[in-house]
């Protein structure tokens, strides 16, 4: 240490802090060899709390305002005292700045889609993504569970453990909802209440409060959300036969206008609708219901008919061979009994 420096340490400390930036949330004041000397004056802004640490425990709180420190530390004394310390006092003292202000535009989301227990569909693996806004209230549980000794604690260090109790508060608000997921759309404030409820405890033990939590989105993986489409558009068509119908009347000014004209389409019409009653009606006659009305039934094959005798008999009179069971010649016309 130069004896420049040993002086400088000497003066009585004017300790600030100015926000370099959005999304600090702790910094430590930087001070000469972690001395400050007894009566030294700190000056907390607005939107800040700072901590005094003396002796390797955390002092007092201090918000806005001017105060005065006091340390076992007094100017040259201390340090000549401890001349065989290399002048260095073991009297060591930080202080810790916290930014209180409003930490906005924080956002949470599911990286992986997680199962959860649905009352209509069963089990249904489901995202969510939305916002939060949080800030410090309790900067000596921040500095002993978060920011511990670092220079410099920001929102980025801390957002993958605040997004991990998001999803847990998240999926336990769920399963108690106990609200459907095709109703979350039009309850998605009471979800984000519930959620921000189970959220709170968490962030409480970090020394923070969750001011504000919404759900912007909740939805299905998208193979999922395919299958949801479909038994939406089913619904949403209802009879299938009038739909055909509705179709069939839809198609026929298009088929106009095409070569085949609508022949061309009463032609395949026909074969479509030929080609379904037979699936019906091979379906109920599986199931021993009667056959579709209105479709073609197969003809049941009949047993060819038992033939007479292959013998023959000639006529007794101009020799013309007749059948056996022949009782007039057609020849002749004579009788044959």
């Amino acid at each position: 240490m130069s004896l420049g420096d040993f002086l400088r340490k000497q003066f009585i400390d004017v300790i600030q802090w100015t926000e370099s930036g959005p999304g600090v949330l702790m910094y430590r004041f930087p001070m000469q060899d972690m001395e400050i000397q007894s009566g030294g004056k700190l000056t907390v802004r607005d939107s800040q709390l700072a901590l005094f640490v003396n002796e390797g425990r955390a002092a007092d709180a201090f918000g806005p305002g001017l105060h005065t420190l006091v340390t076992s530390n007094m100017p040259i004394l201390t340090n000549l005292l401890n001349w065989d310390k290399a002048f260095e006092s073991p009297f060591k003292s930080d202080v810790y700045f916290f930014s209180t202000r409003l930490q906005t535009g924080q956002r949470w989301g599911t990286q992986q889609p997680i199962t959860i227990r649905d009352r209509e569909f069963g089990a249904v693996r489901l995202r969510a993504f939305g916002m939060y806004a949080f800030r410090v209230v309790n900067p000596a549980v921040f500095q002993q569970n978060v920011g511990a000794t670092d220079a410099e604690y920001t929102v980025a260090q801390l957002e993958p453990a605040l997004r991990n109790a998001i999803i847990s508060g998240f999926t336990a608000a769920f399963a108690n909802a106990q609200v459907p997921f095709l109703d979350m759309a039009a309850n998605q404030a009471q979800l984000a209440t519930q959620i921000a409820a189970a959220v709170q405890p968490a962030f409480e033990q970090l020394g923070l409060k969750l001011d504000s939590f919404t759900v912007e989105n909740l939805s299905l993986p998208d193979e999922l959300q395919k299958r949801l489409d479909e038994r939406i558009s089913m619904n949403i068509i209802g009879d299938m036969r009038t739909y055909t119908q509705f179709q069939a009347a839809q198609s026929i000014p298009i088929a106009a206008a095409n070569e085949g004209g609508v022949a061309g389409l009463a032609a395949g019409l026909g074969v479509g609708v030929g080609l379904g009653g037979a699936i019906t009606n091979a379906m109920a006659g599986a199931a021993g219901a009667p056959q579709a009305p209105g479709v073609a039934q197969p003809q049941e094959r009949m047993a060819p008919p038992v033939s007479p005798s292959a013998e023959a008999k000639f006529c007794i009179n101009c020799g013309t061979k007749l059948p056996s069971i022949a009782k007039f010649c057609s020849a002749c016309g004579t009788s044959q009994v």
